[in-house]
């Protein structure tokens, strides 16, 4: 039982001893209450938070029972039997009455306090916090975010954050609020490289570290140089630059992809052959890629894809090998 319960166990008590003594008055006693009524109260000043209850009890000289009526319901509301209701802060008085006589209990009922953990608090995106609070009724609390985008916030308390960015986390108990600001952080990005020489079709692993631990997307700038998949793979396209970058909730990261144009280096730059004859010609790459073998002209000399040269006719043609972009030459002259 609360306070207020007790006290008014206590006052009804009282209220009964009087009217005992009162049975025992002479009858005389009685005439003159007839002719001056009163109501007598078991409390005349009560202090209440809201939500609480107990029981205003009227005596009265006619014995007749006392109507109730609150000043202002909206602050404490009283029913037939007196039961008085605290229902928001502020102040109010209710009054017993009957026929010529009247006594009224001033109310006070006093605003809740609410007290949350956190004034203030800062999050990374992705994370959830859950947030106490203490109210002096101890009753439900009603909790709202001011930008769900950014943070929400479960009955229970639970701040989810959203995307980085600010808001306000209410926690209402009995129409008082208190607030908790709310930063949910932009995350501190960083790649394991910045700058990377490659060669066509070369790959090289980039690693993005995120201080809220949340995956980042991928991009390129230039496919036709150089693509990256979802988990940070990048594949060498042509020669060139590219830049690739890893964003997440709107930091951007970015590393510089050169893809360099091989060198090539032939086994001989001039051939003397004979028609019919055959020639085998080597290329070293700086690439370590395969070259394209080709003749400038096919009647008087061919290549094929293993470097081989075969004399045709009488003449002088050229054999290319060529690797993204980069070239070398060799030199035949074709007798009979």
């Amino acid at each position: 039982m609360n306070k207020k319960g007790i006290k008014s166990i206590i006052s009804l008590l009282l209220l009964v001893a009087v009217v005992c003594m009162s049975s025992v008055m002479p009858m005389e006693v009685y005439a003159e209450s007839d002719s001056y009524p009163w109501v007598f109260l078991s409390t005349y000043k009560e202090e209440l938070s809201i939500g609480d209850e107990f029981y205003l009890i009227a005596v009265t000289s006619t014995g007749k029972k006392a109507t109730y009526k609150s000043s202002d319901s909206s602050v404490a509301s009283v029913n037939t039997y007196g039961l008085v209701t605290a229902k928001k802060a502020g102040s109010c008085k209710i009054t017993a009455k009957i026929k010529d006589a009247e006594a009224s209990c001033y109310i006070m009922v006093d605003k809740t306090k609410v007290t949350l953990e956190y004034n203030y608090l800062s999050m990374e995106n992705g994370k959830t916090k859950k947030i106490r609070v203490w109210s002096s009724t101890g009753h439900s609390v009603k909790w709202k975010s001011s930008k769900s985008s950014v943070a929400t916030v479960s009955e229970e308390g639970v701040i989810t954050s959203k995307k980085p960015g600010n808001c306000e986390i209410t926690a209402t108990v009995d129409g008082t609020s208190a607030i908790c600001k709310l930063t949910v952080k932009f995350p501190i990005v960083k790649l394991n490289k910045t700058n990377v020489s490659l060669y066509r079709k070369q790959s090289v692993q980039l690693e993005a570290t995120v201080s809220s631990g949340r995956e980042v997307t991928w991009k390129t700038n230039k496919k036709s140089v150089a693509v990256v998949d979802e988990k940070g793979v990048v594949t060498a396209i042509k020669h060139g630059e590219a830049m690739i970058s890893a964003t997440v909730d709107g930091v951007t990261k970015q590393c510089k992809i050169t893809v360099k144009q091989p060198k090539i280096k032939l086994s001989e730059t001039e051939l003397s052959m004979k028609s019919g004859g055959r020639h085998t010609l080597k290329a070293t790459v700086s690439s370590n890629n395969p070259v394209q073998w080709s003749s400038s002209n096919t009647e008087i000399v061919t290549v094929n894809g293993q470097g081989v040269v075969r004399a045709k006719k009488k003449g002088k043609a050229y054999v290319y090998a060529k690797e993204d972009g980069a070239k070398a030459r060799c030199t035949v002259k074709v007798t009979e």
